[in-house]
């Protein structure tokens, strides 16, 4: 059957739709960076991401990300080839640099994201270049190796808003979510104090500079890899791991295991800026009976004290203590249990009764340990799917729906949670150098005297300066190497 012309008024109308359709179609298919401003992503799109340092824990890093399914590694950077080869060889066609400055520069009309897993003393300057050009940071824990950088790398999250996480993958985990469901529910009652320790260092700390340099690999750009600290000549050593045990370059055992150790209570309790802290470390000697001095190195141990104020309630006790050193075992803890995962681990202890856990979080404890079987709360806190395993994932899918997203308020380290818990972690270091500042002792040849220790250094966190000894101020804000800027 033939169809029948259509009449004029039929086509007319038919054409109006058509078009109108058109029009509307029209207004609401808009550029992404219209529709949702800088960093935006849209939802059919692959993050599109450069990692600078892919060796080690980041060549971790952009696995984890590329295994989300959703995201893309188009551009490589690390001072060292021969730690990147294996990056390299994953993602043949991504463009691969040696410094990050000119990577971002080339890279940032293709690229929409960057990770950052270098040596602590450079985290704040990329991720911050990173920031001011629109793009989503993943930074490795510390987030910074200063206080000051941490503050500044916070409030430019939020500035520039876009997307941002720390690694300290443990934040992403069921055992902290299971913890505060059982710190709301008043288990433990108020919290009081916290312990928390580790058994690091694994590497050397508190020793003498190596007086003797050698030529680099030929393979790594050392010029490139000392970045924002002072040329110093190349020794023996220290890449690709030792360099945390140095101040120049790293934030000693606070740095490497305090974002994920301090991260669980500090987010059960909502903790903020300490308003107090004070330390002991352990004494290295050299000869007999002598204590050797090593300022450019952290200290082989350390006992720090944090204390948090809280409106309406007790002052919180924050221990940390490192180089194997522990709290005393609590007494309900029977004889043949572990405390904690046995070199780290935390204890809350509440009003009401105390709470355990491993590192990051993981293997949380009522205690005695027979309460956690016994003890049923209703799940209030989001599980990220896969756990700490998808701690990648977390910020990949925050990044695709963009700032201000459903998605972005599922994260689990974003620098608004990151940045405060950073600072109380530096804020450990910056005890740890003043109790080891020292000054001639007038009248002495060869003597001196340490007016930072015996003290405890009041914080006053909104303008970040201790107030009752000014020496200490020196260490919330180092002073970068010529070429490098913040």
């Amino acid at each position: 059957m033939k169809n029948k012309p259509e009449n004029p008024s039929q086509s007319s109308r038919r054409g109006f739709i058509k078009e109108s359709a058109l029009a509307l179609a029209g207004f609401y298919i808009v550029p992404r960076h219209v529709l949702g401003g800088p960093g935006y992503i849209a939802p059919s799109d692959k993050l599109r991401v450069a990692s600078i340092g892919v060796g080690g824990m980041g060549y971790s890093d952009v696995s984890g990300v590329f295994k989300s399914g959703k995201a893309d590694i188009v551009a490589l950077c690390d001072v060292d080839d021969t730690r990147a080869a294996r990056a390299r060889k994953d993602h043949e066609k991504a463009a691969y640099y040696k410094d990050f400055r000119i990577m971002l520069e080339k890279e940032e009309k293709n690229i929409d994201a960057v990770t950052v897993s270098t040596p602590d003393h450079m985290h704040a300057v990329q991720a911050m270049m990173a920031m001011k050009m629109g793009k989503h940071v993943y930074v490795q824990k510390p987030m910074s190796h200063d206080i000051y950088e941490a503050r500044m790398l916070t409030e430019a999250a939020e500035k520039y808003k876009v997307v941002t996480q720390m690694g300290n993958q443990g934040s992403s985990g069921d055992g902290v979510r299971q913890m505060i469901e059982w710190y709301n529910a008043g288990l433990i009652g108020e919290a009081n104090k916290v312990w928390s320790w580790t058994n690091r260092p694994v590497w050397p700390q508190g020793i003498p500079w190596p007086s003797t340099p050698i030529t680099p690999p030929a393979d790594l750009d050392w010029d490139l890899w000392l970045g924002t600290a002072p040329y110093k000549d190349y020794v023996g050593n220290l890449v690709p791991f030792n360099w945390r045990g140095w101040w120049d370059y790293g934030t000693g055992a606070l740095g490497d295991m305090a974002c994920h150790i301090m991260e669980p209570p500090f987010r059960v309790l909502g903790l903020g800026y300490p308003t107090s802290a004070e330390c002991s470390v352990g004494s290295v000697y050299v000869g007999e009976f002598q204590r050797g001095y090593f300022p450019d190195s952290c200290p082989p141990s350390s006992h720090i004290t944090l204390r948090f104020d809280r409106p309406g309630k007790e002052e919180l006790e924050f221990h940390w203590m490192d180089g194997g050193i522990q709290p005393t075992r609590p007494e309900e803890l029977a004889p043949n249990e572990i405390m904690g995962d046995g070199g780290n681990g935390v204890i809350i202890e509440g009003t009401k009764g105390k709470m355990m856990c491993s590192t990051y979080g993981a293997n949380p404890q009522l205690l005695p340990t027979s309460r956690t079987k016994e003890v049923n709360v209703p799940q209030t806190e989001y599980r990220v799917p896969g756990g700490d395993r998808g701690h990648y994932s977390n910020w990949v899918e925050a990044c695709i729906a963009g700032h201000g997203s459903d998605e972005f308020k599922k994260l689990s380290s974003p620098f608004s949670i990151a940045g405060p818990l950073t600072e109380s972690v530096l804020m450990g270091n910056l005890a740890i150098r003043s109790y080891d500042y020292r000054v001639p002792r007038p009248g002495a040849d060869n003597q001196f005297d340490y007016p930072g220790r015996n003290i405890k250094l009041v914080w006053d966190g909104p303008n970040m300066k201790i107030t009752n000894f000014e020496p200490a101020n020196q260490f919330v804000k180092r002073t970068y190497r010529e070429g490098y800027s913040f």
